[in-house]
């Protein structure tokens, strides 16, 4: 009996403090640049094309900011290029034969509200750069560009897994 309620807490106590450090670390910043690409429409062919440019401009951005340490450097360096990324977008919309068109947005753009890992994050106007693919009626990506969030979603497999194994460790310390 003794085993399972020492079980019982520790499993409650690894939860309790799992959700509250990826709560923490989930929230952005007052001071943020957020970077959004908007699909035509929620079809296959649409979402595939949302995430080509999504892909590619990501790619190319953070190679620009990858550096920046600042709020007022990544802004700067993100309209210096704007002009660059806006004909990246055309090129490779071309090269897919994409017809719908596209908007590249750089300033205040509303932002939905969004849920993501147990944070809703609030509706409003954001600095950010938003690329907006035909109509815009599809499901869209978004990230923030600085501070640079962007990158620590390919940590988040990572995160989990370690997590899990962790769990498993007291697990079989307890039942040992």
């Amino acid at each position: 009996m003794k085993k399972i309620i020492i079980l019982f807490s520790a499993i409650l106590l690894i939860i309790l403090v799992g959700k509250n450090v990826q709560a923490e670390e989930s929230i952005i910043p007052d001071s943020a640049i957020r970077f959004r690409v908007i699909a035509n429409s929620n079809t296959v062919y649409d979402q595939n094309i949302k995430i080509q440019i999504r892909n590619l401009v990501q790619n190319e951005i953070l190679k620009y900011i990858k550096d920046s340490e600042s709020i007022e450097k990544t802004r700067k360096i993100i309209l210096e290029h704007k002009e660059e990324l806006y004909n990246i977008i055309s090129n490779k919309l071309k090269e897919l034969d994409y017809d719908k068109g596209f908007n590249i947005s750089y300033g205040l753009n509303h932002f939905p509200e969004k849920k993501y890992k147990g944070v809703t994050y609030k509706e409003g106007d954001y600095e950010s750069l938003v690329i907006t693919l035909g109509d815009g009626n599809g499901d869209n990506f978004w990230c923030v560009l600085f501070p640079p969030l962007c990158l620590l979603e390919s940590d988040e497999q990572v995160s989990e897994v370690e997590y899990k194994f962790f769990l498993q460790e007291i697990i079989d310390k307890i039942f040992k």
